[in-house]
């Protein structure tokens, strides 16, 4: 998620690297907001949002970036028409007050050339809490149909549920939600 090459003239020229940063539009295709939550301790209940959009800015050579990722909570999608209109409900995401969750990190981490971590504030229910989401895997590619770099990788992160006023049916079923993130953006 870079935008390197002004710099890299700029460097020849003067010998400083001058970081600049490039705009990544979220692939909707290539990007999947998912959870999992224990239900009862027995199985995994597994769900997604099936609309999220968002930019990433990112800057290799400085080793910065910010990513805004919008969540349409209405689009929580099971498998289980039952279960997505209870998750929708005040119970949990409270989508008809809420309509979106958003994501906005602006502490990367890296390790080497690679993303290790994302910090930043995940808002839900209009509750803003810290999450850092680490990276699984993190690549950039040029992207043979596109002609344009793409960035992304897996990330996920556990967090309470209960830190955004999501407490139904506790003890019974745990507070730590796990999120896993699948994120591809097109370079602009």
């Amino acid at each position: 998620m870079t935008k390197t090459l002004i710099a890299a003239a700029l460097f020849a020229a003067t010998g400083f690297a001058q970081a600049q940063s490039a705009t990544y539009a979220i692939d909707p295709t290539h990007t999947f907001v998912n959870f999992e939550a224990k239900h009862f301790g027995t199985s995994t209940l597994r769900g997604r949002f099936d609309k999220k959009e968002g930019t990433v800015t990112f800057d290799k050579a400085a080793k910065t970036g910010k990513v805004e990722i919008t969540i349409d909570t209405g689009s929580v999608s099971t498998g289980v028409g039952p279960l997505d209109g209870h998750l929708k409900s005040k119970d949990f995401f409270g989508s008809a007050e809420f309509p979106t969750a958003k994501f906005v990190g602006d502490k990367f981490s890296f390790n080497g050339d690679k993303v290790s971590t994302v910090a930043g504030t995940l808002t839900l229910r209009g509750k803003a809490q810290p999450v850092t989401l680490t990276a699984t895997n993190f690549n950039c590619y040029m992207n043979p149909m596109l002609k344009r770099e793409v960035c992304g990788g897996d990330f996920e992160a556990t967090i309470q549920r209960s830190l955004w006023d999501v407490s139904y049916g506790l003890p019974g079923i745990p507070d730590d939600t796990r999120l896993l993130i699948q994120i591809e953006a097109v370079k602009q």
